[in-house]
């Protein structure tokens, strides 16, 4: 038997991602029929339940909902009903579970303890015949495929996808924003390839990263820390560009590599002043999106623009790019990360 290459799943797995995001969006009318029948009942506001990457795409739909539906939104903490037992009223609230897999205890027991509160629940997952589909209501269908590589990729993307294709049609959009987003995405991956080359070369023995983004963005900034710091253990941090300038900035320095979000829009714009204040104390600083070359920073990666509340689809590309080449350039594994298994099971 041919032992597979290290990175080998991770690899194959970011280069379906054009493939798997325009699949999505022709799906968009099955999305749809779950949109209308959430638009049946209006809810009071949104919650949402996730953890590690789902998570991340979670706090990326909680911007959309407030910015597209106007809705407030939150995100849960599972443990306030599954180790303490609390039963809030949830009547007439859209709760929203984000598992890929759909098998974690805590977020099963959350979904159904919500339902039983009186919430409408809607589990986003890639795994439509998990235990959590089965508690929830509604379902959304990642359509992802299947993942081998520990590290999430295309689930991640696909789950983002998905979002907003269900927040969109909420609202009653045809998503006519996305239309080209397969394109868009195998764009930025083909352009980015030199860049990605560089920063794995400029920051491979780097042993301290943090990363910042505003707005979107800043779920790409949590999920590029996660990447990260799962496949080549680095010490990473992910601040939103404001709580960055309201006390850690203090920890930067020389020995700091800044990964900075900077998609076109309102998050990008307001992320100049943070990379200025991070520049002045030394930091080296690579600016990933479509308004990096806008940004002062000592390497930038370009990504192929687009609204703003589609960016992170696109942004998130390269980092998963970065995270795999830093991981083998440092003698490690980026597939079968140390200690972690593909589905984690918490209560």
């Amino acid at each position: 038997m041919t032992e597979q290459r290290p990175g080998a799943h991770m690899a194959a797995e970011i280069a379906q991602q054009p493939d798997v995001l325009a699949g999505l969006v022709a799906r968009q009318a099955e999305i749809a029929e779950v949109a209308e029948k959430i638009s049946h009942h209006p809810p009071r506001f949104a919650l949402l339940a996730a953890r590690g990457s789902s998570d991340h795409a979670a706090l990326y739909a909680k911007y959309l909902i407030e910015v597209l539906l106007g809705l407030p939104a939150g995100l849960v903490s599972p443990s306030t009903a599954t180790l303490y037992g609390a039963r809030p009223d949830l009547r007439d609230v859209l709760f929203v579970t984000v598992s890929q897999s759909g098998g974690s205890p805590d977020l099963i027991e959350v979904t159904e303890t919500a339902r039983r509160q009186g919430a409408l629940t809607v589990s986003v997952t890639n795994t439509p015949d998990s235990p959590l589909r089965a508690a929830s209501e509604l379902g959304v269908d990642i359509g992802a495929g299947v993942e081998k590589a520990v590290a999430a990729t295309k689930t991640y993307s696909a789950t983002l996808m998905a979002l907003y294709l269900l927040i969109d049609a909420v609202r009653g959009g045809k998503a006519a924003d996305a239309e080209k987003i397969g394109e868009l995405a195998q764009q930025t991956l083909d352009g980015a390839a030199e860049g990605v080359q560089r920063a794995v070369d400029r920051y491979r023995f780097v042993d301290r990263v943090l990363t910042t983004g505003r707005g979107y963005s800043y779920a790409s900034a949590l999920e590029g820390s996660l990447k990260l710091a799962e496949t080549s253990y680095l010490a990473a941090r992910a601040y939103s560009g404001a709580d960055l300038l309201h006390g850690p900035v203090a920890a930067v320095d020389g020995e700091t590599a800044v990964l900075a979000v900077t998609s076109k829009g309102q998050g990008g714009q307001a992320m100049h002043e943070v990379l200025e204040a991070v520049g002045k104390r030394g930091a080296d600083v690579l600016a990933v999106g479509s308004a990096a070359a806008e940004m002062p920073a000592a390497l930038r990666i370009d990504v192929a623009p687009t609204v703003e509340e589609l960016a992170p689809i696109l942004e998130i590309l390269p980092i998963q790019r970065i995270a795999l080449g830093l991981s083998l350039a440092r003698g490690g594994d980026p597939d079968s990360p140390r200690g972690l298994l593909k589905v984690t099971k918490t209560r």
